[in-house]
């Protein structure tokens, strides 16, 4: 293996090798139930470093994985040899005239193509439910589809050229004649076979009927044998063969889709059905009217979600065996979805129904409905015993006997014990997915999973003819099954294919083609319980949703794989091992780059916020002394943040004598070029009548100043205060309180909470005992006093705050040049976007708020500690700054010092934006 590492550091940079214990884990996860521990993990940014990996392993002999997002549910993106992990130089994106096709490389999420393409009022075809941590390279490698795609929008079908790299390292590019023209002199001889193969497939027409039947519904098992039928051209069977083909053909470098309309105008419905009968027949009868989606959900399913907040009452009183179906239909205009809309609801009366239902087109309420839909998965793996996983498994079946095949289903769950399963799914396309917890550490266990697959399997295929795996990719997890599906000659067709493009079986070994029947049941991941300070990692299904929201992730580990590295180390501690130097990787990669942002819990199916795991970690582990001082900081606060304002004194004196770039460097990257001068403490209150208003200037506003002392944070929200008519009250004290949020973030949970508590006493007493309101200037301090007080005093961030009460009564004029804005992540975790970008529009006419950037990193200190999070998290940031912009605004004086330092813009709070345009349109008034 040493062999193998070193060929690849010569061809690599150092940080794309990856060789420690702790990351081998962590990319030995993926959405899975299985886990196998590559020898290597090499990061790839472009086809030439796919090109030289690929060679190098197999020079090796060692067998080679391509890693998108790793939100497989199969087994499709894990290996115990070279794993080639996809960076971001392959995150490409070009969009085509019109956006009537987009070309994207593998490494691009999925969403973010829909959001590209979004102003255009194009989308790509696939939506799967893991679409925003998805990305184009596992979505075309697994065919996957989703609710509304259907087989008719998936990537085999709207696919219009693809670039895939062979296993010798040929490149195909089939939308450029001139690859096609020197693949064709260079491989004719594998082209020839695919025509072959393809002409002895159409000619056996049993065969060749039997491929078709199978793609008339949704259908992942095995390989797309339907290429073999649907194309006489050899290039185009091969373009095809890739799509679902999971990384055992050749690497996916670049789709071009056809894309699709994506209507504006929606509707969506609940309807409630006695039974799974009636229920199923209403899908035959809705196939046929202007439906998009037609979800179905079983009473299990409804059950699971019925206590969750926002779910509509009736799902508590419904009796046994009552069915639910979700319906979505989409129109160009309003008077065309009124007309599908009535069309959907005539078919929808012919079938008996518990209450006649309603379509909505708000879209507050189309949110709510299909929160029951994307709550079921969740609701299962949130209340599973810890050690257990959650498997979701993925079938169809011809419409028309979805309704059997659903109540065989639940005998099915009844006779082997899983009582807790529920059944959910795409009706529309008999395609459902059914949930159930499984425990893999108990051999008695595995045998009865075992026992349930088999039966499962020969019921769906004898009984059904259905598609074991309807969208989810064959995987570890069925490919024992693939031959039972499809039989002994069409399995023989597909390794043949193997054949023809790995005849060294390097590419993706064990997966689609495996020999071996019990395959499915070997590799299994442990789960071993870790919520003995943070009870909800217990709940973690290892997805990989939370990855794209994550500061950290690409730098060292994502929330995911902070909770897979958690329950390595917890369960060495059950068994009394050593963490070993897994268990000092994770002080750094673990704790110490956790920017403990939340927004992790923002995305996450069973909403863990890791970075409530970090901080208990990080309290458990402060020393005595550590303990101690931290008590007497917070003791003594006035006189701590005295202290720090006079080192932030001496940064600039040593800045002025040996110059910015040299204190960076000296400090560790801990001081930042432009870091703001210390607060001078005044609070120069002018105004005593008018509204009466409690302004708490919380920490880093007292200890970071501006260039003059009327430009200080708090010195401009209190002028723009009285602008708007209010009398502000600064609570007494003031320069000893504190959120708590410092020293929450540092594991000092006590000292935290004490903190809050005073603040809440000096709060309730200034605020009149509630009567007045209350605005905090940091959103992150707004969001730990908003959860801390539970609403026993409510307190307003200066964002929600200026966009509710200081717009109406402000005069603004424009500014000429575009504005930049930073969503921070607690400003993100309360919903403020949507009033940040409208403060920022009431003050510019270009307003642009980077949509790749989520946290910013900084961490309240992580941006001094371990600066290099910082930098990670802003990396896309420069892309986005418009030209002609002067400056940036957010709502965190310490993200806006890490975003200065960033950009070299001056990023200021958004209160300041508010404050220069008031009083340019004060000025302007009195001309």
């Amino acid at each position: 293996m040493s062999a193998l590492i070193d060929a690849l550091r010569q061809r690599l940079p150092a940080e794309c090798v990856i060789t420690d214990e702790l990351r081998r884990l962590a990319y030995g996860t993926d959405g899975s139930f299985y886990r196998l521990i590559p020898e290597v993990v090499a990061v790839v940014n472009d086809e030439a470093e796919v090109c030289d990996v690929t060679r190098i392993a197999r020079d090796h002999g060692r067998p080679v994985t391509f890693r998108a997002a790793g939100t497989s549910l199969c087994g499709q993106a894990v290996t115990d040899g070279v794993l080639v992990l996809l960076g971001e130089g392959l995150a490409t994106c070009h969009i085509g005239a019109g956006g009537t096709t987009v070309q994207v490389g593998p490494a691009i999420v999925g969403a973010e193509v829909n959001r590209r393409l979004a102003p255009l009022g194009r989308k790509i075809g696939p939506d799967p439910a893991s679409i925003n941590a998805a990305k184009i390279g596992g979505i075309a490698a697994n065919n996957s589809s989703g609710m509304c795609c259907g087989t008719a929008q998936n990537s085999y079908n709207t696919l219009a050229a693809i670039r895939v790299m062979l296993a010798d390292g040929t490149l195909l590019d089939t939308g450029e004649a001139a690859s096609v023209a020197a693949f064709k002199a260079s491989h004719g001889g594998l082209l020839d076979s695919l025509g072959g193969l393809a002409a002895r497939v159409r000619a056996d027409h049993a065969l060749a009927s039997r491929i078709r039947a199978k793609y008339k519904i949704k259908n992942t098992t095995g390989y797309s044998l339907n290429a073999l039928v649907d194309y006489t051209d050899p290039v185009d069977i091969l373009a095809h063969l890739m799509i679902g083909s999971e990384g055992t053909l050749g690497f996916i470098s670049r789709v071009t889709y056809h894309t699709v309309p994506e209507y504006a105008h929606k509707a969506s419905a609940l309807a409630f059905f006695p039974d799974m009968e009636s229920a199923c027949r209403a899908v035959v009868g809705l196939k046929q009217r202007p439906v998009d989606a037609v979800e179905l959900l079983d009473r299990a399913s409804l059950r699971c979600v019925a206590d969750k907040p926002g779910m509509p009452p009736l799902l508590k009183t419904l009796p046994d065996g009552v069915t639910a179906l979700l319906i979505e239909t989409r129109a160009p205009s309003a008077t065309e979805l009124q007309a599908r809309i009535a069309s959907v609801l005539e078919e929808l009366h012919t079938y008996p129904l518990i209450e006649a239902p309603a379509f909505t087109t708000n879209p507050a309420e189309i949110e709510r409905l299909w929160n029951v839909r994307k709550g079921t998965f969740p609701a299962v793996g949130a209340v599973r015993k810890p050690g257990t996983t959650v498997i979701i498994e993925d079938v169809a079946v011809a419409v028309p006997l979805l309704a059997a095949a659903c109540l065989d289903l639940q005998k099915l769950f009844a006779k082997h014990g899983y009582h807790e399963a529920i059944i959910f799914g795409h009706a529309l396309e008999g395609n459902v997915h059914f949930v159930f917890t499984q425990d893999f550490g108990i051999e008695s266990e595995v045998a009865r999973y075992a026992a349930f697959m088999d039966e499962l399997c020969t019921v769906l295929v004898e009984k059904y003819d259905a598609s074991l795996k309807a969208e989810h990719g064959t995987g570890r997890n069925m490919a024992p099954f693939v031959e039972l599906e499809w039989g002994s000659q069409a399995y023989g067709l597909m390794k043949e294919i193997k054949q023809l493009f790995d005849p060294a079986g390097l590419l993706n070994p064990g997966v689609i083609i495996n020999d071996d029947p019990a395959a499915h049941l070997k590799h299994l991941k442990p789960m071993p319980a870790a919520g003995q300070l943070y009870a909800p990692v217990d709940r973690c299904i290892e997805c990989g949703f939370c990855e794209p929201q994550c500061p950290s992730h690409g730098l060292t580990l994502s929330p995911r794989q902070r909770i897979v590295g958690w329950r390595e180390l917890s369960r060495r501690q059950a068994a009394g091992e050593a963490p070993g130097q897994l268990g000092e990787d994770y002080l750094y990669m673990g704790l110490d780059t956790c920017a403990t942002c939340g927004l992790c819990s923002t995305a996450c199916p069973v909403g863990i916020e890791t970075g409530a795991l970090t901080r208990a970690v990080r309290g458990e582990q402060l020393s005595g002394v550590a303990r101690s001082l931290g008590r007497v900081a917070a003791n003594h606060f006035g006189a701590t943040q005295a202290l720090a304002r006079t080192a932030l004194k001496a940064g600039h004196l040593a800045e002025a004598i040996v110059g910015p770039k040299a204190l960076a460097r000296l400090s560790g990257g801990a001081w930042k070029e432009g870091m703001p001068k210390p607060q001078a403490l005044r609070y120069d209150i002018t105004r005593s009548s008018g509204d009466k208003v409690v302004y708490f200037p919380t920490c880093a506003g007292r200890m970071f100043g501006a260039d003059t002392p009327e430009h200080a944070l708090s010195a401009t929200v209190i002028r723009v205060l009285e602008r708007a008519g209010y009398a502000p009250i600064v609570p007494e004290g003031v320069n000893n309180l504190c959120c708590g949020q410092s020293f929450a973030s540092k594991g000092l949970a006590e000292d935290a909470d004490r903190k809050s508590a005073e603040l809440e006493a000096a709060l309730m007493k200034a605020s009149n005992n509630g009567e007045y309101p209350v605005i905090l200037d940091a959103s992150a301090c707004s969001l730990r006093m908003k959860t801390f007080l539970a609403e026993r005093l409510k307190v307003y961030d200066l964002v929600e705050f200026a966009h509710d009460a200081l717009l109406p009564r402000l005069m603004l004029h424009k500014k000429a040049e575009p504005v930049l804005v930073h969503l921070n992540c607690s400003a993100r975790r309360m919903g403020f976007e949507a009033k940040l970008k409208q403060l920022a529009s009431a003050c510019a006419d270009q307003v642009v708020l980077p949509a790749e950037v989520k946290c910013c990193g900084f961490g309240g200190d992580r941006g001094f500690v371990v600066p290099e999070l910082n930098a990670h998290a802003l990396r896309k940031l420069h892309a986005d700054v418009p030209a002609g912009c002067c400056g940036g605004y957010s709502s965190n004086q310490t993200c806006e010092i890490g975003l200065t330092h960033a950009t070299g813009l001056p990023y200021r709070s958004i209160v300041h934006l508010l404050d220069e345009c008031s009083e340019e349109a004060a000025r302007l008034a009195t001309c």
